[in-house]
C-alpha cells in the first residue's frame, strides 16, 4: 500500500503542473479571444489546481499517527478533503460554467438584436492553447491511468471505481477525464463557430463543460461520501476474514463482523467468535491471540482488531442484515 500512496501523491503532483500551467495559458487566451467556453476552462483548470493542493493537503493529514483525541488516526482526513474538492469542482467547475453560459448567451442576444457584428476574436490562439492544453492534460491523464490501471488489475474500470478506498487517485483521473473531454468540447466550440459563422457553439460548449464537471463532481462527491460515514471493507476482505475466522483452530462459528475502512491502507475489524465449548479461559485467549496474528499476516490493513468470544443465537443472527455466511 506504501507504493500505491507514493504513486497517487506523483500522480497529484504532475496533475498540479500542468493545470497551473494550463489555467494561465487558458486566461491569457480568454483575454485574447473572449471565449466563455475558454473562461470555463480557464476556472475549471484553476478549481483543479486548488483541488490538487488539497488533495495533497489530505494526504499528509492522513498520515497523522493517532492521539488521544483521534485513537483510530487520521486516515479518513484524505475522504474529507476528496469529498471538499468534489464540492469545489460542482460550484467553481461546473457552476460557474453553466454561470457564465448563460451570461454569454444574454451577451449575444444583446449584440444580436442591437445589430452588433458578434465574432470570435484571434481565434489562432485559442485553437493553439487549447491544443497545447490538450497535450499538457493528456500528459497528466497518461499517468493518472497508468498508475488505475496498476491499482485495478485484472478489475473492470467501473468496478474499481467503486470499490477503491484510495480516493485521491479516483478523483485525479476522474478529473484529468472530465478535463481533457472538457478541452475537446471547447475546441469543438471554437472549431464550430470559425465553421459556420454561428456564434453560439461556443455558448454550446461551455454548457456541456458545465454539465460534464456537474457529473462528474456528483459521482466524485458519492464515492467519497459512502466511506466518509464509515464504509465497510471489499467483499474479498471480507471473504478472507472470514476464511481465515472459521478455520482457525479452537472456531466453531463466525458470529458476527464487522469493517470499517479507515482509509486507503488500514482497516477497523470488530468479530464475535464461538470457541469450542470445552476451552479454558487460557486457551480460548490464547488462541484469540493466535487468530489476531494470523489475520494481521494476511491483511496488514487490519490495523485495529478487535476479537470477542460470543455464543450463537439463531433469533438473533435471523434479524441481522451482516450474518456472514
Amino acid at each position: 500500500m506504501a507504493d500505491s500512496g507514493h504513486g497517487s501523491k506523483k500522480v497529484i503532483l504532475l496533475a498540479l503542473a500542468a493545470n497551473f500551467g494550463i489555467a494561465c495559458a487558458k486566461l491569457a487566451a480568454f483575454f485574447f479571444t473572449g471565449s466563455t467556453a475558454l473562461l470555463a476552462e480557464a476556472v475549471h483548470s484553476l478549481a483543479d489546481t486548488g483541488n490538487q493542493l488539497l488533495l495533497l493537503l489530505g494526504m499528509r493529514r492522513a498520515a497523522k499517527p493517532p492521539d488521544a483525541q483521534h485513537p483510530f488516526g487520521y486516515k479518513m482526513e484524505s475522504y474529507f478533503w476528496s469529498f471538499i474538492v468534489a464540492i469545489l469542482l460542482f460550484s467553481l467547475g461546473g457552476l460557474f460554467a453553466i454561470y457564465e453560459g448563460f451570461h454569454k448567451l444574454h451577451e449575444l442576444e444583446a449584440a444580436l438584436r442591437a445589430g452588433r457584428d458578434v465574432h470570435m476574436e484571434n481565434p489562432a490562439i485559442a485553437i493553439g492553447v487549447l491544443a497545447v492544453s490538450i497535450a499538457l492534460e493528456g500528459w497528466s491523464w497518461i499517468a493518472a491511468t497508468r498508475e488505475v490501471n496498476h491499482l485495478r488489475g485484472d478489475q473492470g474500470l467501473f468496478s474499481f471505481i467503486e470499490d477503491s478506498k484510495s480516493t485521491e487517485i479516483i478523483v485525479i483521473w476522474m478529473e484529468d477525464t472530465g478535463a481533457l473531454i472538457g478541452l475537446f468540447l471547447a475546441l469543438a466550440g471554437v472549431g464550430l463557430v470559425l465553421a459556420t459563422g454561428n456564434p453560439y457553439w461556443d455558448v454550446y460548449s461551455t454548457f456541456a463543460i458545465g454539465g460534464l464537471l456537474v457529473l462528474i463532481a456528483f459521482f466524485v462527491a458519492r464515492e467519497t461520501k459512502s466511506l466518509l460515514i464509515g464504509e465497510g471493507a471489499s467483499k474479498a476482505t471480507l471473504a478472507k476474514l472470514e476464511e481465515l475466522t472459521t478455520s482457525h483452530e479452537g472456531v466453531t462459528r463466525l458470529v458476527t463482523m464487522r469493517t470499517m475502512q479507515l482509509g486507503e491502507d488500514e482497516l477497523l475489524v470488530a468479530l464475535k467468535v464461538q470457541w469450542e465449548g470445552d476451552l479454558t479461559a487460557d486457551e480460548v485467549s490464547r488462541l484469540t491471540n493466535a487468530l489476531e496474528v494470523r489475520i494481521r499476516a494476511e491483511l496488514p490493513m487490519a490495523r485495529f482488531l478487535f476479537i470477542e468470544p460470543d455464543v450463537y443465537d439463531p433469533e438473533k443472527a435471523a434479524t441481522d442484515p451482516l450474518q456472514p455466511s
